[in-house]
């Protein structure tokens, strides 16, 4: 059976890409487009891993990162941004991974591989 993946990013087009990338991968992804969308979609789905940007409008992935902890202690969480200062925050700790969003997403197929196997 498939894993099934949930991203989250405002940003359409970071969406679609990382939805192919893992879809490419053999992955079944679903995408939300902001912080309350992607808790609505985990607590009625079944994901093996979430996918979260940190920089959204509204709710941050940190935070959003925290609920989806309360909802499910090991659910797998990757934090992805543009900023690495992110690194040294302490509630960055809420993830399993943290990845700096680039065009080459080898190291995020690695983390993903590694947190899925």
């Amino acid at each position: 059976m498939k894993k099934k993946i949930l991203v989250v990013d405002d940003e359409p087009n970071m969406r679609e890409l990382l939805r192919e990338e893992l879809e490419e991968e053999g992955y079944e992804v679903e995408a939300a487009e902001n912080g309350e969308e992607a808790l609505k979609k985990f607590s009625s789905g079944d994901y093996d891993l979430v996918i979260l940007d940190i920089e959204m409008p509204g709710m941050n992935g940190l935070e959003v990162a925290g609920k989806i902890r309360e909802m499910k202690k090991d659910a797998r969480i990757i934090l992805l941004t543009a900023y690495s200062h992110y690194r040294s925050d302490l509630s960055s700790w809420a993830a399993d991974e943290y990845v700096v969003k680039s065009f080459n997403f080898d190291e995020l197929k690695e983390k993903v591989k590694k947190l899925l196997s």
